[in-house]
């Protein structure tokens, strides 16, 4: 039961009875309200403000877990990364030199993915630059191992054409040479016969009688006869296939015609000394992928070892070429 409240009345100097309002409890209640309502208020702040609610711990937690497993795939990206580049560098420099295969270039293995606005969705977040980060990783390392995918399609084929393939590359000197003495000039620069100066010498010459049969070094299709009185003189050029081509000069007799397959070991000419020649001989050169290459390294079937180490000997020392 509530109190009574009283007051002294100083005209009549006696005690009587407070009595209150209507207007005033309901003044009174509005204030208490207010007061409530504002110290609540001046409450909730202060805890959002100085404390975390149980949800947002809860919250917090997750993003830290969340970050810590983006750190996480960062570190497995970066070791799949490095296993793809040892994929690559295998594939270059192991089978693709297996298989006599160019190497892919390092532009087109790490080819651009997408565009400039590719990762725009992923900015204006707290961690933007972590996500962005793991996409980027993620789409190199897609990119790049489509390359190598590719890649080993390639190679499979190549390996499944592995047979044909040695068939067809250059193996054999073109004449007849147990001996090693018909080489009378190697490829690099050498003194020109007739000119006297240091001129690169594309091939390589073979010096032998008029007549003395010329083989083909390996199986492929003649692509081109010709006839002349000038510069390499008579020449035969085959297409052996995988991007490697042998030309033959100065020849006597063109046993071929243009568009016949030929093999390896079959008579495609002989020993001439047309167009621009000093004496009777051949010069060979091989081609891949429309670049000279030195022929005594294609003589791999018909030298030993330490005829192969003879013939590297005598090709470093100077001499003059006989075209």
């Amino acid at each position: 039961m509530a109190k009574k409240k009283y007051i002294f009345n100083k005209k009549s100097l006696s005690y009587e009875e407070s009595k209150t309002s209507s207007l005033q409890r309901i003044f009174r209640g509005l204030l208490f309200l207010i007061t409530a309502l504002a110290f609540s208020i001046a409450l909730i702040i202060v805890s959002y403000t100085f404390f975390e609610s149980p949800k947002e711990r809860m919250l917090k937690s997750e993003i830290s877990q969340y970050e810590l497993q983006y750190q996480i795939m960062n570190d497995r990206l970066v070791n799949l990364q490095e296993l793809v580049d040892e994929m690559a560098d295998r594939d270059d420099n192991i089978y693709r030199v297996i298989f006599e295969a160019e190497p892919i270039s390092i532009e087109e293995r790490q080819a651009g993915y997408g565009g400039v606005d590719r990762y725009v969705k992923l900015e204006g977040y707290n961690n933007s630059e972590l996500l962005i980060e793991t996409a980027r990783k993620l789409d190199k390392l897609a990119s790049e191992l489509y390359v190598q995918s590719k890649s080993f399609d390639d190679v499979y084929e190549m390996a499944r054409n592995k047979e044909n393939m040695l068939a067809c590359i250059p193996a054999i000197q073109p004449v007849n040479n147990k001996e090693l003495k018909r080489l009378s000039s190697y490829y690099g620069y050498r003194i020109d016969p007739i000119y006297k100066i240091n001129k690169f010498h594309a091939g390589v010459d073979f010096s032998a009688p008029q007549g003395t049969p010329i083989y083909s070094s390996g199986a492929g299709t003649v692509v081109k006869t010709n006839h002349s009185r000038r510069g390499y003189g008579n020449t035969v050029t085959i297409d052996h296939g995988y991007g490697y081509r042998t030309f033959y000069a100065h020849i006597k007799d063109i046993k071929v015609k243009k568009g016949e397959i030929v093999n390896r070991g079959q008579i495609i000419a002989t020993v001439g000394n047309t167009g621009k020649s000093t004496a009777p001989h051949l010069h060979y050169e091989v081609r891949k992928n429309n670049r000279t290459l030195n022929p005594i390294y294609y003589f791999f079937n018909d030298l030993s070892p330490d005829e192969f180490e003879t013939i590297l000997t005598l090709s470093k020392l100077p001499n003059q070429s006989l075209d």
